[in-house]
């Protein structure tokens, strides 16, 4: 009986022994590595061209306005951030002495006009002598000689009536010559928008830009009600673009939102900025205005939609490897190769014609050089189907 108890309290220590171990291999033996998948799901891919840097927000209409000829401000009508209409005034140089020749010329315009009355009157009164003295010369009281020279006379006063008036047409050519001058040194809105910047204060002398010197404008005008995005295509892209293309537009400064837009132009040349990196200017226009208020000179991005397919089945385009396979998930959890038949393809997803099917779980990230064909994995908590 001793002997009994001994062995049985002996296989209890040894079955204690065996469970102790087997515990302590279960919790330390290497665990399958934690992998990030994604499901295969139907949905939009669309072929894409994007810009190769950052493209800016332009105004349809922008001025950087100067006066016609230089002199010194007198008034200044209008501030930064000021909204102004069209035609209205934004400054004023110095004008006097034209004014004065404004002045002098509508002095000379009412003498004119006055002589040139005066001389038609007279010459009305030399035709009507005329006429009276024909008649007499005709019944014989006064000698044909007498008509003859009251007709030249007539004549004579309808010649100085007919040049009087060339004067006063001249005066008033020379009025618009010296309104002209004053318009010269006003300075209008040519459109309604927003003053974006004024160089100079009054007392100071405003200059025009002379041929190849820039000169900081007077008045800087925008009109916001207007916007488009110019971006910076590569060369080899350009071939696939073409106005009227549907667009996306993403900005900097308004992170998660896209608008959206059409290809509105495509540059006729290519622009060479550095060595080896040529690229072609595209404008794209809004849709819609945007709500929000954009400033121009934002940075912008465009992605041109070349071709576009609804409800395919695709994979995210990170999942696909350079020979062109997927790792699946299957059976065990253990992955597997698969060779992926590929279609229309971007930067985020490529249809798959053949090789997944929906609901398969395909490998996201190739990190871990441990994670391949064959190797048990554990999936990541969190996965879900792509978007």
């Amino acid at each position: 009986m001793p002997k009994l108890q001994s062995l049985l309290r002996l296989a209890l220590i040894l079955l204690i022994l065996a469970a102790l171990a087997y515990a302590g291999w279960h919790f330390t033996r290497p665990q399958p590595p934690e992998v990030e998948l994604a499901t295969v799901a139907r949905g939009t891919v669309e072929s894409t061209v994007v810009n190769t840097r950052a493209g800016t927000i332009k105004a349809c209409r922008r001025a950087k306005l100067a006066p016609v000829s230089g002199g010194q401000i007198v008034k200044l009508w209008v501030k930064e951030g000021e909204r102004v209409k069209a035609g209205q005034p934004l400054l004023e140089l110095w004008n006097r002495d034209l004014a004065a020749q404004r002045e002098l010329a509508s002095r000379q315009l009412t003498t004119s006009e006055q002589r040139h009355r005066e001389a038609c009157i007279m010459a009305d009164t030399a035709r009507r002598d005329a006429e009276r003295t024909e008649q007499l010369a005709a019944k014989g009281f006064v000698s044909p000689q007498r008509g003859e020279d009251a007709r030249a006379e007539a004549r004579a006063r309808q010649a100085n009536c007919n040049a009087l008036a060339a004067d006063v047409k001249r005066a008033q050519a020379q009025i618009r010559v010296t309104q002209a001058g004053i318009e010269r040194t006003t300075l209008h809105a040519p459109f309604a928008g927003i003053v974006a910047k004024v160089t100079g204060e009054v007392g100071e002398y405003a200059t025009p830009s002379p041929p190849g010197i820039p000169t900081p404008p007077a008045v800087d005008l925008i009109d916001d009600s207007c916007l488009y995005v110019s971006a910076p295509m590569d060369e080899v892209d350009a071939p696939r673009l073409k106005p009227g293309q549907p667009a996306r537009i993403t900005l900097d400064a308004l992170p998660g939102q896209s608008f959206s837009g059409r290809v509105r132009r495509i540059a006729p040349y290519v622009t060479e900025v550095e060595k080896q990196a040529r690229t072609v200017d595209v404008e794209v226009d809004f849709n819609t205005p945007p709500k929000q208020i954009l400033l121009v000179g934002y940075s912008a991005d465009v992605e041109a939609i070349i071709e576009r397919r609804d409800n395919v089945l695709r994979v995210p385009t990170q999942a696909i490897q350079q020979n062109g396979s997927v790792l699946v998930l299957g059976a065990n959890n253990t992955l597997e190769t698969r060779t992926l038949k590929a279609g229309l393809a971007n930067w985020a997803y490529t249809e798959v014609l053949d090789g997944l099917a929906a609901g398969d779980r395909v490998l996201l990230a190739f990190d871990d050089e441990n994670v391949k064909a064959g190797v048990k994995v554990r999936p990541r908590q969190g996965n879900k189907a792509a978007p």
